[in-house]
């Protein structure tokens, strides 16, 4: 083959580089192979091992195992039962041998008759205490593998041993006969391998060119001329410490003698640092050397890792004004980063506590070493800050951060006034911020309070930058910097850095802060809105919770439209209300105080649940239709539903009724827990349907369980998942009291983070013991009147209520009367004794008696003006079958409350 220059090149001419490398492929592959077959060899000898073990072990333990084995081995000749058995198994398995012996190692079998009945050559001691033993030796037909086993009686001891050997010959010549293909195979890897290798050698010529050394000169030369061309300084040293070669930039950029080459790096006169680097010969990246006026990157590599002669190769770039603009470019990248990882670190809550915490802990750990901030009292509590002028600014430590102890820094907390004399002062009633770059030269600042000064000083704190923390023109604030630990006072720059920093701060201090009051109203609104403490009543023992959904996440954070009520009634009932409008904020806290009212008013009127609910369902459709004809748009009650529920101590009845609300549960006092089946209703205000009432008696110490959807509904579990967990917590557990009936609920529901409201309300009824109540049936006769009295005042008497029969007797009088002359059907009263002196009066008669004011000429009249004097409350409550009337007489004495104090218990 032709050469470059018509010379005659030959792949495989030693002096080339070519040959070479084709060479060294050629001994790695063999190597290779060579290595691979050793490892196939031994492979294939463990191999036959494991495969003889594994044998010897599996027959061994299979004919131990085997049927028979313990009585052959106890009858009076083991070997003329075992020894035919043996080698019926030893033929069957290809095994060389299968010993049976007996606890003494005395063989009962063995392939050559003449060895039974000597001892048998091996480990037995393990195998006699319940282990399986195998082990490699070397017999009279070879090396082998033989594994001993143990045969267990029927109790469990060991009452013989089993042994089966096989020769590693036998088991490896399944190996051995498939050396050929894999020598086979290896001899033509080699040869492929070797032809590859042949292909890569001549690319390989082919790149070089087939280069001699006329042209190997001339490229050095033309790379000489290139080298000393560069812009970038070259040295190459010797292992010695000798340079070389230098081209001429490294002359220039480390003036260098013009005899360099050859001489010692420690005798060209450079300085001791980057003579001691070029010396050494360890590799470095980018290290920058000022050498003079320069600054030099060194970068340095060497030449020895490759097999090539010892020595180093050293390049030198001058960076002297690169550096400078690099760094102004790194000092103003540094600012615009910390003022990104400011706006991302501070105000990340509506808080303004915590935004202050946010702004001491950032700029402390990036800007200053101390960071104080310190704000106006009318900011804390979200109101418009007021005008720092005159008489001084009193502001309160915040937030603090990196403060050390006993600095003479107010700790977080202290009120702090700052006095217009003093720079700071100054600097916050104008708006501007300022500098004290020299703490210990005391230029004015300490006259703030000169004690604490000394202290700070003292403690090593020597540059300060106070800035005032504004936001949307007024003044919240300041906010002080302090260096103690980084030895640099703060600078100009430094100021205009803190001034962007604290004005990024202080629009997130000022959302906080109309947040707060925003939010500070509302809650207000609504804590007026909801109940703030539970009625007194006997009819039920009652506890409830309301909790906010998480701030942040709806709404004004925590502000709902959840509500829940306990309403006495007459007849010592009492009414459970809960209740859930749609939304959060002000307008859903507003509508829920709207429907709360309407409900009491309702209440008032004495109706049944499903009546009450017809009744809100109107009033919420009028609201719409009035608020919707304004124009206000999303002022409308968007929805809203409701669970009401009148429970009567008296009978044990519970009647409730359902607009669009989720069912209530109700616990029995045997532990079991069923989802009330109240009939469903529309939300309020969709109006056209009906409501329909759900009517049981309960059992006394049952427990009502009402509650908003907010307990059962999540993002991440529906309603269904909800009702049956709120079942399986609160079922099988009739001990527990409301208080831990709610705490329970709350505790298996409640999420980390609520999304909505929750409004729970339980309650255990009670039942009225009936010696507390009385009842008489009146014929409709006149003369029947005077009998009720005198039956009326022996039952009070009785109760010990004797003062309260000459108004119970007028009260009955005017009621019996009006019943006998204008109802009809049988009359009955009744009277109960709870908190107040109950007496009712029904007839079949749907007409309501009214009052007025009578003439002094009038003969009659007088009657309901009387009993309303007399009574503190009166009314009439209308029934499936008529009306009934009741009033209500307060009692001096606490009514059931002084009788459980005498020790008679009211209510059972």
């Amino acid at each position: 083959m032709a050469g470059r220059y018509g010379r005659p090149r030959s792949v495989l001419r030693m002096r080339t580089v070519a040959g070479q490398v084709f060479l060294l492929q050629v001994a790695i592959v063999v190597l290779l192979v060579a290595a691979a077959m050793a490892a196939l060899v031994l492979q294939s000898r463990t191999d036959s091992e494991r495969e003889a073990r594994n044998r010897s072990v599996a027959v061994a333990e299979s004919f131990a195992h085997g049927p028979g084995i313990e009585p052959a081995l106890r009858s009076a000749d083991p070997t003329a039962v075992l020894q035919p058995r043996a080698e019926a198994a030893r033929k069957a398995t290809g095994v060389d041998f299968i010993v049976v012996m007996n606890t003494e190692g005395i063989r009962y079998t063995h392939p050559i008759t003449n060895r039974i009945g000597k001892k048998f050559v091996g480990t037995l001691k393990p195998a006699l205490s319940g282990a399986v033993v195998t082990e490699k030796i070397v017999g009279t037909i070879g090396p082998l593998v033989q594994a001993t086993v143990p045969v267990f009686g029927h109790e469990g001891k060991v009452i013989g041993l089993v042994s089966a050997g096989i020769t590693i010959k036998k088991v490896s010549g399944v190996v051995d006969d498939q050396f050929p293909l894999l020598f086979g195979t290896a001899a033509g890897i080699l040869v492929l391998t070797t032809g590859g290798t042949a292909l890569v050698s001549r690319r390989l010529r082919r790149q070089t060119h087939g280069l001699g050394p006329a042209e190997m000169t001339r490229m050095y030369e033309h790379h000489d001329a290139v080298l000393h061309a560069v812009r970038e300084g070259v040295i190459i040293a010797g292992g010695d410490g000798r340079v070389l070669l230098a081209n001429d930039e490294a002359r220039r950029l480390l003036d260098l003698p013009p005899d360099v080459e050859g001489r010692q790096i420690a005798d060209l006169g450079l300085d001791r640092a980057t003579a001691e680097l070029l010396a050494s010969g360890r590799v470095v990246t980018d290290e920058v050397h000022p050498v003079g006026e320069r600054l030099l990157a060194v970068n340095q590599r060497s030449t020895d890792q490759a097999g090539g002669p010892p020595g180093s190769v050293t390049t030198l770039r001058d960076t002297t004004e690169l550096r400078a603009v690099t760094g102004r470019a790194d000092v103003a990248r540094g600012r615009l980063k910390l003022l990104y990882d400011a706006g991302t670190e501070i105000g990340t809550t509506l808080d303004v506590v915590r935004t202050c915490e946010e702004l001491a802990e950032f700029a402390a750990a990036r800007f200053a070493d101390i960071v104080t901030v310190d704000l106006a009292e009318d900011v804390l509590t979200g109101e418009e800050p007021a005008v720092f002028a005159g008489a001084g600014i009193e502001v309160r430590r915040t937030a603090a951060a990196g403060i050390p102890p006993d600095s003479g820094l107010y700790p977080v907390g202290s009120p702090i006034r700052f006095e217009p004399s003093t720079s700071v002062g100054a600097g916050i009633t104008s708006g501007e911020a300022v500098l004290e770059a020299d703490l210990p030269a005391f230029s004015g600042w300490q006259l703030q309070n000169p004690q604490r000064a000394r202290k700070i000083v003292a403690r090593g704190i020597h540059s300060m930058i106070a800035v005032p923390l504004g936001a949307r023109g007024a003044i919240l604030g300041v906010v002080m910097f302090w260096r103690s630990q980084v030895p640099e006072p703060f600078e100009e720059e430094d100021l205009s850095l803190a001034e962007e920093l604290v004005a990024r701060a202080g629009v997130s201090i000022d959302n906080a802060r109309r947040y707060t009051r925003e939010h500070t109203m509302a809650v207000t609104l609504q804590r007026s809105l909801l109940p703030r403490a539970l009625p007194e009543q006997n009819a039920v023992e009652a506890a409830y919770r309301y909790l906010p959904a998480q701030a942040g996440r709806s709404g004004l954070g925590g502000v709902g439209g959840d509500w829940f009520d306990i309403i006495p009634l007459p007849g010592a009932r009492v009414a459970l209300v809960v209740g859930d409008v749609v939304g959060h904020g002000l307008h859903a806290a507003a509508t829920m105080g709207r429907l709360r009212t309407a409900v009491h008013n309702f209440a008032n009127l004495d109706l049944p649940p499903d009546e009450i609910l017809w009744h809100l369902d109107e009033l919420v459709t009028r609201i719409d239709q009035d608020e919707g004809s304004e124009g206000a748009e999303g002022a409308g009650v968007t929805g809203a539903t409701c669970l009401y529920a009148i429970y009567d101590p008296a009978s044990g009845t519970c009647t409730m009724a359902r607009a669009g609300h989720v069912q209530p549960l109700v616990l029995r006092p045997d532990g079991t827990a069923e989802t009330a089946e109240v009939p469903g209703g529309p939300p309020l205000g969709l109006g056209g349907m009906p409501f329909e009432s759900w009517q049981r008696e309960l059992p006394e110490g049952s427990r009502l369980v009402l509650f908003t959807d907010g307990l059962v509904e999540d993002r991440d579990r529906d309603l269904d998942d909800g009702m049956e967990l709120l079942s399986r917590t609160l079922a099988d557990h009739p001990e527990r009291t409301p208080e831990e009936t709610c705490e329970a609920a709350l505790g298996a529901l409640l999420p980390e983070l609520p999304s909505d409201d929750i409004a729970l309300l339980v309650a255990r009824t009670r039942v009225l013991d009936t010696a507390h109540i009385a009842d008489w049936d009146v014929p409709p006769d006149p003369s029947a009147v005077a009998q009720v009295r005198a039956a009326a005042v022996r039952k009070l008497v009785d109760w010990g209520l004797a003062d309260e029969a000459f108004t119970t007797e007028l009260i009955l009088s005017e009621l019996v009367t009006n019943s006998i002359r204008y109802a009809s059907g049988p009359i009955r009263v009744r009277l109960i004794r709870d908190t107040s002196l109950i007496c009712e009066v029904s007839d079949r008669s749907s007409t309501s008696p009214h009052l007025r004011q009578a003439a002094t000429t009038d003969e009659g009249g007088r009657g309901l003006f009387l009993i309303a004097q007399m009574a503190e409350r009166w009314g009439t409550r209308y029934t499936a079958g008529g009306k009934v009337i009741w009033t209500e007489q307060t009692l001096a004495d606490g009514g059931l409350f002084a009788a459980a104090a005498d020790g008679e218990d009211p209510l059972r």
